[in-house]
């Protein structure tokens, strides 16, 4: 939504993550039946990062997050509030923005994670927005991370060629009255009626773990492919149209679109809504497969690296999620 306020929110700097170990869509084809050539056709995914045993999902964050600080010409210590959006934290409590915070040393701050699932990115930037906006905050990190690699089944082909692990991070701060590269308008929403369309069935506290769950695989990830395909076409073009009606823009307006990195299929059906052309589409799937909440700022962050994202440009973010969620972030770099 947009609201009228004192303040506007800039993005003051981006960081990002991918460990160093990498699965290949031939290494999977010694794990499930499968083939490099399959994988590649119906996804676009040629390999995903694997976090190394001894690192969490914080550990992740913390490196995105050092990397976002640097950009901005920061420290920890002018971090007013953590936000850490993941389906796969370090634990089920604390939260893993509270490890985050620690690791960092941006001691005494808000911190709290937040679950809305490959959504999770988009809907950080949307309350950190809020929280600037009314005056709260002045410097708010955010960040999207996972270590899927250990939720998901490797004998289920439906989920294990998808996801890889990673983090991706940004520093929004308060803009001068003068900065015109501010946060133009968010739009976040969910359909909790699709919720069993891409899930954890169990592990929760309606159906606990237990040896029944684990000898039947209900704790793994969940997901009906062609279902989320449709939906995931459908909620992300709604919500771009949104953020573009919303700031009187037009497709033709923008200068990047950097959505989910779910499936090279499911951007190209996007860019057809919009008769966008894919060359203006940040793309970073087929190196880092789905990342989740991290997909969104990690692609973010490598095309601002490699010179295609400037400041100054009008770039729309957009995402959908498990719940199903879904938001859209329009925004001046």
């Amino acid at each position: 939504m947009s609201i009228t306020s004192q303040f506007k929110t800039r993005i003051a700097g981006v960081g990002s993550y991918l460990p160093e170990k990498v699965l290949t869509n031939y290494d999977l084809e010694k794990l499930v039946e499968t083939s490099h050539d399959w994988v590649l056709q119906r996804t676009g995914i040629v390999h995903r990062h694997v976090a190394a045993d001894n690192e969490a999902t914080s550990d992740l964050v913390v490196k995105a997050a050092q990397n976002a600080l640097k950009d901005a010409g920061l420290t920890a210590q002018d971090i007013d509030l953590i936000i850490v959006a993941t389906v796969s934290g370090d634990y089920r409590m604390p939260g893993t923005a509270c490890i985050v915070q620690t690791k960092l040393g941006a001691k005494n701050v808000m911190a709290f994670d937040i679950s809305a699932a490959c959504t999770g990115f988009v809907y950080a930037i949307h309350i950190a927005d809020q929280f600037i906006k009314n005056g709260t905050y002045k410097n708010i990190l955010i960040a999207g991370a996972e270590t899927l690699s250990r939720l998901v089944n490797y004998k289920d082909r439906e989920t294990c060629i998808l996801f890889g692990d990673g983090a991706g991070a940004m520093i929004v701060s308060r803009a001068s009255n003068t900065d015109e590269n501010t946060i133009i308008t968010s739009h976040c929403h969910a359909e909790g009626s699709h919720a069993e369309l891409l899930w954890f069935e169990a592990g929760g506290t309606k159906t606990p773990f237990s040896q029944e769950v684990l000898d039947s695989g209900l704790h793994f990830m969940k997901m009906k492919g062609k279902e989320i395909f449709k939906h995931a076409t459908r909620t992300m073009a709604t919500a771009c149209h949104e953020a573009l009606d919303a700031a009187g823009k037009t497709p033709a307006d923008l200068d990047w679109i950097v959505p989910h990195q779910a499936n090279l299929r499911i951007t190209e059906a996007v860019a057809n809504q919009f008769d966008f052309p894919m060359d203006k589409i940040v793309s970073s799937v087929h190196e880092t497969g789905n990342t989740s909440a991290a997909s969104v700022p990690i692609a973010f962050d490598m095309a601002y690296r490699d010179g295609r994202l400037k400041r100054g440009q009008l770039i729309l973010l957009t995402a959908f999620g498990s719940g199903l969620t879904s938001g859209s972030v329009l925004l001046r770099f």
